[in-house]
């Protein structure tokens, strides 16, 4: 029977009125961790992915969030957050602090053992050492050289002597191997990364009142190898709360960390105010394209 073509489910991404299947936990590590989604997702309702890309605020497209419950490969732990902060933080009301520390455990738990078994399944072998090259047959060499010597001393006297000494011995010094001279050290490729460390203040879900400035301070590392210079922090999205529309960054060297700081002044309404920002040059050109902005989430009382 040839399958459906009907459209898709926009929550789950498989067709719909198929219920996608939930990973083994007993499978692997990574699938241990989408069980786990999987087991929060339903406590909390089972909205669909795309709600929770949308209606429920979460920094994560639908794609990647229905990949992290899948388990077939070990998501992000931008994604991984994402998907837990907005159905055990805002959705059921659990401490973010905790929930932070616990899913962190897994997410990370789920990192090793994946590559324990990788090793496990990839015993490492050494490289057998490649044979010399057969010695030379001197004995031989050198017998048939000392018939020379023998034959000349008896007959053309001292000097057929001494050449016939020469010709016997003077060959014998042993040759020099040959080594390859060193090549240079091949230049590493700058690689220019970035390493969110956590909220200084203002942590997701935290309560500010109305019409209040405050400051929003973020941690992140240059986890790359190239320095920073005229860099920015870039708003990306317009909402109640106001903000500049950029903060600088830097300079910062690689494997160091950098407390970067907005003031943010908040909505004169209460409700939910998030703010996106990218890291960018100062001609506004976006930075670490893989990597998701950070934001600003607080509730404004």
């Amino acid at each position: 029977m040839a399958e459906s073509s009907g459209p898709l489910d926009e929550g789950t991404g498989s067709r719909r009125g198929r219920k996608p299947v939930r990973p083994d936990p007993e499978s692997g590590p990574v699938a241990l961790l989408a069980h786990r989604l999987w087991e929060l997702k339903e406590q909390a309702g089972d909205p669909s992915f795309a709600d929770m890309a949308t209606r429920l605020g979460a920094a994560a497209s639908k794609s990647s969030l229905a990949a992290a419950a899948r388990g077939s490969t070990l998501p992000s732990w931008e994604t991984t957050w994402e998907f837990v902060r907005v159905l055990a933080v805002d959705r059921l009301g659990q401490d973010l602090d905790e929930v932070r520390r616990e899913w962190r455990a897994h997410w990370e738990q789920a990192g090793i053992a994946g590559d324990s078994e990788n090793e496990a399944r990839m015993p490492e072998q050494l490289p057998s050492e490649p044979p010399g090259p057969p010695a030379p047959n001197i004995s031989h060499r050198r017998s048939r050289r000392l018939a020379v010597l023998a034959a000349a001393s008896g007959a053309a006297g001292v000097g057929a002597v001494l050449l016939a000494w020469f010709l016997t011995f003077g060959g014998d010094k042993p040759q020099g191997d040959s080594t390859a001279q060193p090549t240079p050290a091949q230049s590493s490729t700058p690689r220019d990364d970035s390493v969110f460390e956590r909220d200084v203040t203002y942590p997701d879900g935290s309560v500010v009142t109305k019409g209040s400035n405050f400051d929003k301070t973020w941690r992140i590392r240059n986890a790359g190898t190239v320095p920073w210079q005229d860099r920015y922090l870039t708003r990306m999205n317009d909402t109640p709360c106001r903000a500049p529309k950029r903060v600088g960054i830097g300079p910062v060297l690689p494997g160091e960390s950098v407390d970067i700081t907005v003031r943010v002044r908040a909505s004169d309404a209460p409700g939910r105010c998030k703010i996106f920002w990218k890291m960018t040059d100062e001609d506004g050109t976006p930075l670490l394209a893989a990597k998701k902005p950070i934001f600003l989430d607080v509730t404004v009382a």
